[in-house]
């Protein structure tokens, strides 16, 4: 599978911009017309789900509906109407001996994507590596292998309608971990990069085992804080999205921070709603005193991840107590801040060091169709090359082209 990456890769790179915008146009066609066949399959894997008692949350993100098949081949189309990343000349400049310099965007080569219950990753994967000119190895977990793999051959069949070769994305039909294994060693050095889209088990495997580099984030805890200036109103809207609008996903609130200005306002309201909602408040000394229903927070909770119905309430003293907390507990994938004051929204911008960090807005807009990406391959929180939602253009590379007029070097 490698080696056929490698070459449909190639090809891929040299194709126009043209054609893969009409392959992954006809492939979210044969999405949208084999939605019987991906929802049977999809049936098939929530029925081994439910009897092997897997969590609600994990259920909601196995589950598809026409509805959610329907935005994943919408976010096909989307990317389809990005522009074009590879080729674009991102700075051009003139040497004082006339030598034109140009830095131009290309495809990465092999994408190796590792994903466990979503099968929509299947889609939003392939769609992004075609954009950017990459061929892809998906491999999918084997929870969601029916729904997945109907998602594929569904994709696929639009890439070869186009003339595209099949093998530019293909996918792993089969659940033996082995593959992973095979995977993270670079499939003798036919994977340039891997992307891991799961829970923390297996990215952490990915993050200590791959011999190439790897896109991802390890954790999602994210942090919603009510500053001295917060509205009410607004904090409460945006609190209740950021926690409950879905509970499993990595841009979900798993720490709520209030600043203790405002508690006598504030802290109780926010506690009663998020309760009577039914999400498990686990909180400080002065959360637990605001309502009865409180458990008591342990200091593991304000570095847990729950992907749940559960929160982590804490009064801190100001904003800069809030972003040391952050910055101890946080992981560097989303955060946010609600106020009405300008200064304090701009101080939190600029000294929380996130991938994404939100003003006035509930944190999961962490999304790349969000952004306007069409879609994202993850979420990164590393440092190097791509951080945040990881689009068609966070995967390309770059090269240098040098134009001269018979410049030698003296």
């Amino acid at each position: 599978m490698g080696k056929r990456a490698r070459i449909a890769g190639r090809a891929l790179a040299l194709a126009d911009a043209a054609t893969k915008t009409q392959a992954l146009r006809a492939a979210a066609a044969h999405i949208r017309a084999s939605i019987p066949k991906i929802l049977a399959a999809n049936e098939a894997d929530m029925t081994r789900a439910r009897a092997d008692s897997m969590s609600a949350a994990f259920q909601d993100r196995l589950a598809l509906t026409e509805a959610r098949i329907e935005a994943i081949a919408a976010g096909i189309d989307m990317v389809a109407g990005l522009p074009d990343p590879v080729g674009a000349v991102t700075e051009r400049w003139t040497r004082p001996n006339g030598l034109i310099m140009e830095r131009v965007r290309t495809p990465l080569g092999v994408i190796g994507v590792i994903y466990e219950s979503r099968p929509n990753v299947t889609a939003d994967a392939a769609a992004l590596c075609v954009r950017a000119g990459n061929a892809v190895i998906l491999r999918g977990g084997s929870d969601s292998l029916g729904s997945s793999g109907a998602i594929h051959a569904a994709f696929v069949a639009g890439l070869v309608e186009a003339g595209l070769s099949a093998e530019t994305v293909q996918f792993v039909p089969f659940a033996d971990r082995t593959a992973v294994g095979l995977m993270l060693g670079g499939l003798d050095g036919n994977i340039d990069v891997i992307v891991p889209r799961g829970g923390k088990g297996l990215v952490g495997r990915v993050q200590s085992e791959a011999r190439v580099p790897v896109f991802a984030h390890l954790d999602g805890i994210v942090h919603v804080y009510v500053h001295a200036a917060a509205d009410l109103a607004m904090a409460r809207s945006v609190l209740l999205n950021a926690k409950m609008r879905r509970t499993g996903i990595c841009g979900a609130a798993e720490t709520l921070l209030v600043d203790q200005a405002v508690a006598g306002t504030h802290l109780a309201p926010l506690v009663t709603m998020l309760l009577d909602a039914g999400c498990e408040v686990r909180g400080d000394a002065a959360t637990q005193a605001v309502d009865g229903r409180v458990k008591p927070a342990v200091a593991a909770d304000w570095d847990t991840e729950y992907e749940d119905a559960i929160i982590s309430v804490k009064l801190v003293a100001d904003e800069t107590a809030a972003i040391a907390h952050i910055e101890t507990h946080g992981s560097h994938h989303t955060d946010s801040i609600i106020t009405a004051d300008a200064a304090a929204a701009e101080r939190f911008l600029a000294e929380v060091d996130s991938a994404i960090v939100v003003h006035n807005a509930s944190t999961q807009f962490a999304d790349g169709g969000e952004f306007g990406f069409g879609a994202e391959i993850g979420i990164a929180t590393g440092r190097m090359h791509a951080r945040g939602p990881v689009g068609a253009e966070q995967l390309t590379s770059f090269k240098y082209r040098v134009h001269g007029t018979g410049q030698i070097r003296p």
